[in-house]
């Protein structure tokens, strides 16, 4: 009898994404299933990441093109990969490492790589008859993530002065993950009414993310919008509802002059320390991302060490999903919390490492989006297979955004009463 796990089939095809540039979309099917799964691709990208492989023709796409990327899935990976067990998920990836042959997945293309990874352990599950998120987790998998949502866009996601990238409300005074989503949205719906009262009908226009990008130019003037929407919704900024900034500060500096640009400003190393920390004392801010730029891994450190925990400092253009990255993170005491997004590395199975060394010292995981998405809701599954805490995939608008929220709604209805909301289980609150 033929094993119901072999893979018999694996095709690549050029699809969009949210921002209508190609991704690649890969479709493999077992003897006894499928699965398919899109790669995402970021605005803002460490230096450090697997890479993405474009075909760089103006004819085509404005040379966005991945018909190579789709190419080497069909001529390289899925000759290779046709006859193997589909649940042997570390083996396949790790042959599609030496395939590729380059340190950055640079030949293939991390995202013709990520999007087979994917597709390959959705066919197992789907084979399996389980859903994503218990296949990779186990029956113990019931932890929904507390949502980190993007509601106010700027720097590369948004066409405003902002310096900082992301806005976030955490939804932390609910019992359950879709009372957590039903908070934020009223956040969201105020935050639009105050918008337009303030700054006129173009300020509700949204970025990449689904969040509104007004035209304001300090951190200030979003994280007071912020508190006034909370306040608008029947909510207590602190105790029911958190915020966390993703500051992308490579971004915003300067390697010449080694100053940071915000608000107006260019500040060296120690005033944007100090900036942080007055942000901090001065709205319930419990997460601060990227906060200086991908090399300054002694300013993340005295970052962390001058919070007293109040608040994470969380590494992404710093880390990049990377094993090495983050042992020299965590030897440096740099970080409190990790982004982590899986076609930053290439394959679920190194992603999923990445998660365990994490875990093993103490930093929190947050699953991330990218800010060119799909339909395409992976992550999700991801996020309660490894416990969360956390997951960022934006507002909660626009459908590749809420493609992630409605299957976490899904998720937790699946499991009825043995779901947590891990707002439950973490302590954010700063009232």
């Amino acid at each position: 009898m033929a094993n119901p796990f072999t893979i018999t089939r694996v095709r690549a095809l050029e699809v969009l994404d949210s921002r209508g540039d190609p991704t690649v979309e890969v479709l493999v099917v077992t003897n006894g299933g499928e699965g398919r799964a899109i790669a995402p691709a970021g605005a803002s990208r460490g230096r450090h990441e697997a890479v993405e492989l474009r075909d760089g023709d103006p004819r085509r796409f404005l040379g966005r093109g991945v018909r190579r990327a789709v190419d080497n899935v069909n001529s390289f990976i899925a000759p290779a990969l046709q006859g193997m067990d589909s649940r042997r998920q570390r083996e396949i990836d790790r042959l599609m490492i030496e395939l590729d042959g380059t340190p950055n997945k640079s030949r293939l293309g991390a995202n013709a790589i990520i999007a087979t990874s994917l597709a390959v352990a959705k066919a197992a599950s789907d084979t399996a008859g389980l859903p994503l998120f218990q296949y990779l987790g186990g029956n113990t998998a019931r932890i929904l993530p507390i949502p980190m949502l993007n509601i106010i866009n700027g720097g590369a996601h948004a066409g405003n002065e902002l310096s900082v990238q992301e806005f976030m409300i955490l939804p932390i005074g609910a019992d359950r993950f879709g009372e957590a989503l039903r908070i934020a949205v009223e956040v969201y719906k105020n935050l639009r009414a105050y918008l337009k009262e303030r700054y006129g009908a173009l300020a509700v226009n949204v970025g990449d993310e689904g969040g509104y990008a007004p035209p304001m130019k300090t951190t200030r003037e979003a994280l007071e919008a912020l508190v006034e929407a909370v306040k608008r919704s029947g909510y207590a900024p602190g105790s029911d509802v958190v915020f966390a900034l993703d500051a992308a500060a490579s971004q915003f500096y300067d390697e010449e002059k080694r100053v940071y640009r915000i608000d107006g400003s260019e500040l060296s190393e120690e005033k944007l320390m100090e900036y942080w920390l007055g942000v901090v004392d001065e709205f319930p801010v419990v997460s601060i991302e990227d906060p200086f730029h991908e090399e300054a891994f002694g300013a993340y450190a005295e970052l962390l060490r001058r919070s007293r925990g109040r608040f994470m400092v969380v590494g992404d253009d710093l880390t990049v999903t990377n094993p090495s990255r983050l042992k020299k993170a965590v030897e440096e005491k740099a970080i409190s919390g990790l982004i982590v997004k899986v076609n930053q590395v290439g394959t679920l199975t190194e992603a999923l490492g990445v998660v365990e060394l994490a875990k093993s010292s103490g930093v929190k995981t947050i699953v991330s989006h990218r800010s060119g998405e799909s339909e395409d809701s992976t992550i999700a599954h991801i996020a309660v297979a490894i416990g969360g805490p956390f997951i960022k995939t934006g507002a909660p608008a626009r459908g590749e955004r809420t493609a992630k929220y409605n299957e976490l709604l899904r998720i937790e209805d699946y499991l009825g009463d043995d779901a947590v909301y891990a707002a439950r289980l973490v302590r954010l609150a700063r009232s």
